[in-house]
């Protein structure tokens, strides 16, 4: 077998995957109306039209944008009247600004450990819930739909204010009901590497007209419809969506479905092919879920079939075989640098601590190429493994 790229060997692929993003002479007509329109900022039409567009594709009756999905759910928090002293339960496996929008609002962070599909365990849920406790945050990781049947009950019949993080899964439904209508309000996110995309961008659906319009008012420096100009009802800031993003997210929009469809079928044709490799641990999408968010595709390994290598190793090696968009974490939130200053209330997360060891991903972009490109995919995994002691025996790192 050929030397591995990380160990001074030819990698095995040099050919680009798809790209991301993805565009055409569509989203250049869309920015070029906006030039010509003088009207860059937030209050151009269609900053209206695409959130409607978004409302609609989520079978939400309200929706309200910002420039990004980390003051979305800052704003979410808010609006929901969360604050000091407020506990939020959330997954230690996500992206940090789960729990940094926690601590900005002045709440504290619990991290309920994760369960299924790498999703928060809703028995974890139930036993983090102190009389403190304000909302939970289900993520739906990777854009696998979280127990939203479990997650539900327990909110309802405890009171508690229920918050979706849907910044991985655009379009994604548990048992035929679309992500963003199981809580009170729900965030996504348009950052570069989604789904859907405008290299910044994030935005609130729900069907509380309150809570979406209090999070209007935050991102619009606190007026309110119908207001003056100079009428501020409320401590707000200047977080509103431009015309620009607005613009390109309206036509990514109308490719997100047949993206979807595409995704969802070389990720069976991937799990199909893996599930053959001893090394890896392939687990099939819940029953549940009719329709994944595929934003990553996960994919953990099994140590002991690997001569005991983490999965950062196989991730950095794999990356180096021309395979892109491999991510992990190192850790979970909670132990970030920036938790050291910070007060939050843990529980035991022993879920978490295996997936920072055991699990990686490629990004979603890998699942847009072709049948070919997919098999390179497999043969680098399987080049990886393949020399996974020589690996471990120089004790390669992950810088």
């Amino acid at each position: 077998m050929p030397r591995l790229a990380l160990l001074g060997g030819t990698p095995l692929r040099t050919k680009p995957f798809a790209k991301w993003p993805i565009f055409d002479e569509r989203e250049r007509i869309a920015l070029s109306e906006v030039l010509e329109s003088g009207s860059w900022g937030g209050y151009n039409p269609k900053v209206g039209e695409f959130e409607q567009a978004f409302a609609r594709l989520h079978d939400t009756r309200y929706a309200v944008s910002a420039s990004n999905g980390t003051v979305t759910l800052e704003g979410a928090f808010l609006a929901a009247g969360v604050g000091p002293g407020d506990e939020v339960i959330v997954p230690p496996i996500t992206f940090i600004a789960t729990a940094t929008s926690v601590l900005r609002v002045g709440a504290v962070p619990v991290f309920a450990d994760i369960g299924a599909h790498y999703n928060i365990d809703p028995g974890r849920v139930r036993e983090a819930i102190s009389t403190q406790t304000k909302a939970i945050v289900p993520v739906h990781f990777g854009g696998h739909p979280a127990d939203m049947d479990a997650i539900t009950e327990i909110a309802q019949t405890r009171g508690i204010v229920l918050i979706e993080d849907a910044a991985h899964a655009h379009g994604a439904s548990w048992k035929n009901r679309h992500v963003g209508t199981f809580g009170d309000i729900a965030s996504f996110s348009f950052q570069q590497s989604k789904s859907l995309t405008a290299g910044e961008g994030g935005i609130l659906v729900g069907n509380d007209a309150a809570l979406i319009e209090t999070a209007r008012s935050i991102f619009n420096q606190g007026r309110v419809p119908g207001g003056g100009w100079y009428e501020h009802v409320r401590l707000g800031t200047n977080q509103r969506m431009t015309a620009w993003q607005a613009a390109v997210l309206l036509v990514q929009l109308q490719r997100l479905p047949e993206q979807l469809a595409v995704k969802d079928a070389n990720a069976r044709y991937l799990n199909e092919r893996l599930s053959q490799l001893p090394f890896l641990e392939v687990t099939p999408p819940d029953p549940r879920v009719t329709c994944h968010g595929h934003y990553l595709y996960l994919i953990r390994i099994r140590p002991e079939q690997l001569s005991g290598i983490e999965a950062r190793t196989f991730a950095k090696a794999l990356a180096l075989e021309g395979i892109p968009g491999i991510g992990t974490y190192p850790h979970p939130v909670y132990q970030s640098e920036l938790f050291r200053h910070h007060h939050y209330r843990q529980t035991e997360c022993p879920e978490a601590l295996l997936a920072c060891r055991d699990m990686f991903w490629v990004s979603h972009e890998i699942l847009l190429a072709e049948r070919r490109d997919l098999n390179d995919f497999v043969m680098a995994l399987t080049k990886v493994a393949g020399q996974a002691g020589a690996l471990q025996a120089e004790h390669v790192g992950v810088a």
